[in-house]
């Protein structure tokens, strides 16, 4: 049966092809242009075309870019994609037979993943800078509040003193660790498919490293298999950016907490406030919301480009190209947003010292180290000791009265458990409950006391140092490829 039916299908154009089109000239166009001009070079030094027909195919490109605004384009169904439109371009310029010599040993399934790891490369160096950027304005807003005391929560409940530098410390490490498992992930995307061709390279005698090099990645991608089918470098990178946003989220919702009026340990200043439309008494930290609701749709996103790999075939297929590429660059766009209002909250809030002292007080958080001092001072069990400490706190709660105004319910507690008096008399007492010995006593590796928090910035900042530097290599490496590729590029021109 003959098939006279036109295409494509309208369905089909609006629905799939002229999305992609759109999508292409939005994001695809530079890296459609490195590539057909570093593998130009390549097809060029290797002999593999004649260095007169690679000029004339140089001089058609170079004209292309510049007498095509891609900006005033829309899909026509006359070509089925880009690809296509610059391929008849170079036919009618060049005719047939010189134009089709680009595509030698070449497929749009290698220019496709090179594409996308062009594309994902610069978007990640981006969220990196800005990462790093955020990991410095939490140093510094941690070594301001290094003695700044909080109330530290677990369960939802007033656990035990700590301080703001503290609390922040444990952020930064995460964070650290967010950003090597993105590191590694970047790493993934430099590692350059070209070469690969349909699957299984191609029997010309390419030079798949010079290419390579010419596109700033570190090597090729060793098997030209995986090189399409290999999916890991989307599902890998997107991995590690849900895990950021997702732990910035658990954050985020802290300072919700705590700068809610019942707790209200975390001042959010006005700049970062709304008021109430009925209600004037209200100061709404309306940026924390969309903090997380932001950070909840960064995972989203993040999670629907992987779940979409689930269950899909190990070889070429369009679950991990154009429609789901384009989608993933909304996880970026919310991720950006994310990072740029954190960066402006955290530095601008600040604890409300009355509200902590106030919620120490009646929650006698610092009852543990009373456990611990009479351990270490009076020989006792810990066991023992714990049972003196809450029946001190059962004591001053059930009163309304700070726990350093619980020296006598210590006494006889004490006398109760031991058949003997304390060796604390009311003036030591009250210094052992104190939040301020509290901290100073745990002076370990890992604690809040002034000496080994230092101690953690100082390796905190080494961390991220690494990081710059090699950021700062990969980056060097990427301008170093974009002068000899236009340089090589150049030679070709005046063949």
């Amino acid at each position: 049966m003959n098939d006279t039916s036109k295409f494509p299908d309208p369905a089909y154009r609006d629905t799939v092809l002229e999305p992609l089109f759109d999508a292409a000239k939005a994001h695809y166009a530079g890296p459609v242009r490195a590539i057909n001009r570093a593998h130009l070079v390549m097809l060029a030094e290797e002999g593999i075309l004649p260095r007169d027909v690679a000029g004339k195919i140089a001089r058609a490109l170079a004209a292309i870019d510049a007498e095509i605004d891609l900006s005033t384009l829309r899909y026509t169904g006359e070509y089925e994609d880009y690809f296509f439109l610059v391929e008849a371009e170079l036919k009618r310029r060049l005719g047939p037979d010189v134009a089709g010599a680009l595509h030698t040993a070449r497929s749009r399934n290698d220019m496709d993943h090179t594409v996308f790891k062009l594309v994902l490369r610069e978007k990640t160096d981006a969220l990196l800078a800005q990462m790093m950027g955020l990991a410095l304005d939490l140093m510094a807003t941690a070594r301001r509040e290094r003695d700044t005391l909080i109330v530290a929560y677990t369960h939802g409940q007033p656990a035990q003193p700590t301080t703001y530098g503290h609390y922040l410390a444990a952020m930064i490490e995460v964070f650290i660790r967010d950003g090597q498992r993105l590191c590694d992930a970047r790493e993934v995307l430099d590692h350059c498919p070209m070469g690969a061709a349909a699957i299984t390279t191609s029997g010309f005698p390419i030079n798949r490293h010079r290419v390579a090099e010419l596109l700033g990645f570190a090597e090729p991608l060793r098997n030209s298999y995986a090189c399409i089918a290999g999916v890991d470098y989307i599902t890998g990178l997107y991995s590690a950016m849900k895990l950021t946003f997702l732990h910035l989220g658990r954050v985020v919702q802290d300072m919700q907490f705590w700068s809610a009026f019942e707790v209200g340990q975390l001042y959010v200043p006005n700049s970062l406030v709304q008021i109430s439309s009925i209600m004037p008494q209200k100061r709404n930290p309306v940026p924390i919301e969309h903090l997380r609701h932001l950070a909840s749709m960064t995972v989203g996103r993040c999670d629907a480009v992987v779940n979409t790999m689930h269950n899909t075939p190990f070889t070429d297929m369009n679950d991990s190209e154009g429609e789901v590429q384009v989608a993933g660059y909304a996880a970026f766009d919310s991720a950006t947003r994310v990072l740029t209002l954190l960066r402006a909250l955290i530095p601008a809030c600040s604890i409300r010292a009355d509200r902590v002292a106030a919620n120490m007080d009646a929650a006698c958080v610092t009852v543990t180290e009373l456990a611990d001092t009479l351990v270490r001072g009076d020989g006792l069990s810990f066991r023992q000791a714990h049972e003196i400490a809450a029946k001190t706190a059962h004591d001053v709660i059930a009163r309304n009265v700070p726990l350093a105004k619980g020296f006598d319910a210590f006494s006889l507690a004490f006398i109760a458990e031991t058949g003997r008096k304390p060796s604390l008399d009311a003036a030591g007492f009250a210094v052992a409950v104190s939040a301020e010995n509290f901290i100073a006593q745990r002076n370990r590796f890992g604690g809040p006391a002034p000496a080994a928090l230092d101690e953690a910035f100082g390796q905190y900042e080494y961390e991220l140092a690494e990081s710059v530097e090699v950021n700062q290599l990969r980056l060097g490496r990427a301008a170093t490829a974009v002068t000899a590729l236009n340089a090589a590029f150049d030679a070709l021109l005046v063949e």
